[in-house]
């Protein structure tokens, strides 16, 4: 801290010196806005076309990925369906406002998801939504 003394009066006048906090601030922001970025990302599915827009706040929510095979992930993580219903209830005890995206294969068959569906509202889930790309024209 820089400390500069009136001559006159003889009072202190204290300064804080920004510089160093700006440069770790700046740090800072660029770590997260690379990281953010993979902190979203659930598995490598083909999505189904659909839809014009992407859906408000899917940032924000948890992402339930079913892949062409069947397997249940959420995000990376790959999860049994038996536990599935306590994992999302759990979660959703941690955050009440909690919302969910499906993001399932388009070679999925419709039964699995159903399921799935079926074990979010047994949890407790009342905002869901199913992820699709949107259609292109051409």
């Amino acid at each position: 801290m820089i400390v500069k003394k009136y001559t006159k009066l003889g009072h202190i006048k204290p300064e804080i010196n920004l510089t160093s906090m700006i440069d770790v601030m700046c740090i800072l922001m660029s770590v997260f806005m690379v990281t953010a970025p993979m902190l979203t990302t659930g598995m490598s599915v083909d999505l189904p076309k659909g839809g014009k827009s992407a859906i408000e706040g899917a940032e924000k929510a948890v992402d339930v990925t079913i892949d062409k095979l069947g397997n249940i992930y959420i995000g990376k993580e790959k999860i049994a369906p038996s536990k599935l219903k306590s994992k999302l209830s759990y979660m959703l005890k941690q955050n009440p406002k909690l919302s969910i995206v499906i993001s399932g294969d388009s070679k999925t068959q419709y039964g699995k998801i159903i399921e799935v569906m079926s074990s979010l509202k047994e949890a407790g889930f009342k905002k869901v939504g199913l992820k699709t790309e949107p259609i292109t024209k051409k």
